[in-house]
């Protein structure tokens, strides 16, 4: 059965129950899987963000956490190259991860003009905690799916991203 959002949805801002759909926009009905996307998306990153407070992250401050923990030490614009971000988002999420004591910045010995990012010994501590803040946000996103399901889910995204990012290199064109 389907309800509208305002049916579904309680109070202003909060999500409506898992087992009501929520109605699409008429000013989104030609793009059902786009708004079905957003609100996923939305989903998955209010859940990220009330799991990663619990070790004092912000949602995307594990990506480029995970990064320096995989890779070393890295010059902030390749972390804004490999993250997909842009130069003054990520010198914002540098910046409140030194003040976390996360990360420091040290010179670059090839490159005066540049500064290394790199994990501290305090963000090792974190790390085996937010793989498990990311074990917990995959078992929330994948509850009750068989592993064939798992791997239709992650198969059927990676092609949207494909058909998204060549989209995107059109546009940008």
């Amino acid at each position: 059965m389907k309800a509208s959002a305002a049916e579904g949805a309680g109070e202003e801002g909060t999500t409506p129950p898992a087992d009501v759909a929520v109605a699409v926009p008429s000013a989104a009905t030609g793009g059902p899987v786009s708004h079905a996307i957003f609100r996923v998306a939305r989903t998955h990153r209010m859940i990220a963000g009330q799991l990663l407070r619990r070790v004092g992250l912000h949602p995307g401050q594990e990506l480029v956490m995970m990064q320096l923990w995989e890779l070393g030490p890295q010059r902030q614009a390749d972390l804004v190259r490999l993250l997909d971000s842009d130069a003054a988002t990520m010198a914002r999420t540098v910046r409140r991860l030194e003040q976390a004591g996360f990360v420091r910045r040290c010179p670059c010995a090839d490159d005066k003009r540049a500064y290394l990012i790199e994990a501290t010994t305090a963000s090792h501590a974190l790390r085996e905690q937010v793989e498990s803040l990311w074990r917990q946000l995959e078992d929330a996103t994948l509850a009750n799916l068989s592993p064939a399901e798992q791997a239709d889910v992650l198969h059927v995204l990676e092609g949207l991203e494909s058909r998204l990012t060549h989209a995107a290199a059109q546009l940008g064109a």
